[in-house]
């Protein structure tokens, strides 16, 4: 098991009056199951989908669930919504119960737990691994935190990097580490030192036949997946683009409701993520469409069938992916969005803090220059805050300062 940030964020909550009821939520194998084991050892497990066993659960009264089981843990909860209504029940009448809620959809919030539960539980989102918990070796090794979120907390400053991350002492781990991410993702079970590249390939091709068969079926009631499929393989071939509904639907052959609909499922499902366009005064000429990208690298891999070099877009959604995924694990108070002005200038991302902005262009080059930094030029006279600084991610192992806060940096070395 690596150590993960989530771990530390549910420890603290154990025992606030607030948390009785804690609900871990998120794609499937993403270690929700495995991190509430480890967190609550003492606590009754029960899944969900074993038919026989949950028959006789929800038999049981709020009285009952008190007397025999205050604490427990209830893994894919929301395939059984009378089971929700009894803890809530048992919640209510017995202060020294305590309960973890799994689930694997975000159906699970909108659906059961927001309107039993609202007020009576709080809610963390387990997402696949990230680059500082791909580093760790187990559970006891310590968890560093990125530079991207040392810097957002006020830790950390460009100026005090090396000058080069081949001078990193971990280099090596880091670079390795960054290339299993790029390459399979983020899923732990594919960091075990015993699997084949191709068994992990594998694995990820039966992850997305059952994201289709079982998830997405349960999530949406399909008859026929195949104009669901067609979407998934656009929208994975133009992973990191706007959203150009008309043009989706012109391409898979439905309805624009419906595009709008599946790609809804795509994000509550967690395999996607859609970033909304950036702009406050209407009268500026900025794009208003959302800009998609697919959530982890190795089910895009395999979506797409193909095993060898990413693309500029694959590489722009996998650091994207890894940029959001920090910035929820590690609580920061950012909102993320992309900015696109109608003559073309766009930065990839745009962060916005309580009393400023970050700008980050993302590029696969190993090679750094000025035209990279181009898009920075005129930022500020567009932006409704100052802008704390400008970064350049790339494969670039030199550390570039391209005049006053813009600085280029290796991916790796930003985000570990």
């Amino acid at each position: 098991m690596k150590k993960r940030i989530e771990l530390d964020n549910i420890k603290a909550k154990i025992n606030s009056p607030i948390s009785r009821i804690i609900v871990l939520t998120g794609a499937r194998q993403t270690g929700k199951t495995t991190l509430a084991k480890e967190i609550f050892p003492e606590y009754a497990y029960f899944a969900i989908d074993d038919i026989v066993q949950t028959t006789q659960l929800k038999k049981m009264t709020a009285q009952q669930w008190h007397m025999h089981y205050p604490k427990a843990i209830l893994d894919e909860v929301q395939l059984e919504p009378q089971l929700i209504n009894t803890i809530k029940a048992t919640h209510d009448q017995f202060l020294n119960t305590r309960y973890i809620l799994l689930g694997s959809s975000q159906f699970l919030l909108l659906e059961k737990v927001k309107e039993s539960l609202a007020g009576r539980c709080i809610i963390r989102e387990i997402y696949p691994l990230t680059l500082p918990e791909l580093l760790t070796d187990n559970k006891e090794d310590e968890l560093k935190q990125s530079f991207f979120a040392d810097f957002i907390l006020n830790r950390g400053k460009p100026e005090a990097l090396l000058p080069s991350f081949l001078l990193d002492k971990e280099c090596a781990k880091k670079k390795q580490v960054y290339d299993h991410y790029l390459k399979f993702g983020g899923y732990p079970i594919l960091t075990h030192d015993m699997l084949s590249d191709d068994e992990r390939y594998e694995w990820l091709q039966n992850y997305v036949r059952t994201f289709l068969e079982r998830d997405i079926r349960d999530l949406a009631s399909f008859r026929d997946l195949e104009p669901f499929v067609k979407l998934q393989l656009y929208l994975a071939n133009t992973t990191a683009s706007l959203i150009n509904y008309s043009s989706i639907a012109k391409e898979t052959g439905v309805t624009v409701p419906t595009v709008k609909r599946y790609i809804n499922y795509m994000i509550l499902s967690y395999q996607f993520v859609s970033l909304p366009a950036w702009f406050s005064n209407p009268l500026k000429k900025l794009s208003k469409s959302p800009k998609i990208h697919m959530l982890d690298t190795g089910v895009l891999r395999v979506v797409l069938q193909k095993k060898g070099v990413l693309t500029g877009s694959e590489y722009e959604s996998a650091i994207v992916a890894e940029i959001y995924k920090q910035i929820k694990v590690y609580n920061l108070s950012l909102n993320i969005y992309h900015l696109r002005t109608q003559d073309g200038k766009e930065i990839d991302l745009l962060l916005e803090g309580e009393d400023y902005f970050i700008a980050i262009e993302i590029k696969k080059t190993q090679n750094v220059n000025k035209t990279d930094v181009r898009n920075f030029s005129g930022l500020e006279e567009i932006l409704t805050k100052p802008l704390k600084h400008c970064f350049v991610l790339s494969n670039d192992d030199q550390l570039k300062s391209f005049g006053k806060n813009i600085t280029a940096i290796h991916a790796a070395m930003f985000l570990t």
